[in-house]
């Protein structure tokens, strides 16, 4: 590996976020916080699990960071080339196209990444924080990582504020508490962002849509003038399909059925 490969934006971006990660569980332990009192106590249960969960919340982090988010292979198999049968079964409204930059044959749903320089499937949005996109493979991922990542920043909000405190000479305080209070401040903001983050994303899974989609359907040939979303399921099957990947089947498929649906009411 060549020595300027270490200043990726990747590997800076992952190494701030375990630098930092690591470095507010220290302070809240420094600190005359909750876990303190209880490491002081001899009680190690509720330490010990709030270490297990920072731990979780940046494995999640790094495993939706490095993994494949379902590039479109640059490379097609046989098996991927488009049949005669699976292009009738698309209507021509919207054909199967090339990537314009990586010409690839783009799946449904797909977009190109200029960040990845790839086509990836299902795309949903470019993390800059996880320096990664989050697509079809990592997206389930993420929204675990979500969830898991607001918990331990909330348990985290209530163990700064537990240490905090407030009627002391200004000097003393800042002296004893201003990193805490940093912390404090930071834990916040960061949970508001993950907060609203995992709500967004759990109605757009309930939904089977995409942040892509979602934002720029006007401007996608297949989303343009119609009225409701061609993958929606319904929130059981948009679910299941989401995490569990049942039930299967190709997003043109889908597409076509439904498209078959709307032409027999008319």
């Amino acid at each position: 590996m060549a020595p300027w490969a270490l200043l990726s934006p990747g590997v800076l971006v992952r190494t701030g976020h375990t630098v930092l990660t690591w470095g507010i569980t220290l302070v809240l332990f420094l600190h005359d916080t909750e876990l303190r009192r209880w490491e002081e106590q001899g009680e190690l249960l509720l330490p010990l699990a709030f270490l297990l969960l920072v731990l979780g919340s940046l494995l999640l982090y790094l495993a939706v960071s490095l993994m494949d988010p379902g590039y479109v292979s640059l490379q097609p198999q046989p098996q991927e080339e488009p049949k005669e049968e699976q292009t009738a079964m698309v209507p021509q409204v919207v054909p199967l196209r090339r990537c314009r930059y990586c010409l690839v044959l783009q799946p449904l749903r797909a977009r190109h990444c200029r960040d990845c320089r790839r086509c990836v499937r299902r795309y949903d949005h470019h993390c800059p924080w996880m320096e990664n996109c989050v697509g079809e493979r990592n997206h389930p991922l993420f929204v675990a990582y979500l969830a898991l990542q607001l918990v331990v920043l909330l348990w985290g909000l209530h163990l700064a504020w537990s240490g905090l405190r407030f009627f002391q000479p200004w000097g003393l305080w800042l002296r004893s508490c201003g990193l805490l209070f940093v912390t404090f401040l930071l834990l916040s903001l960061s949970s508001l962002v993950a907060g609203l983050l995992l709500a967004s994303h759990l109605y757009l899974v309930a939904s089977n849509t995409t942040t892509w989609e979602f934002i720029s359907s006007h401007r996608i040939a297949y989303l343009r003038q119609r009225p409701s979303n061609p993958f929606d399921r319904g929130l059981t099957r948009n679910l299941a399909h989401f995490f569990c990947g049942w039930p299967s089947g190709s997003w043109e498929t889908l597409w076509a059925e439904e498209e078959e649906g709307r032409s027999q009411v008319v």
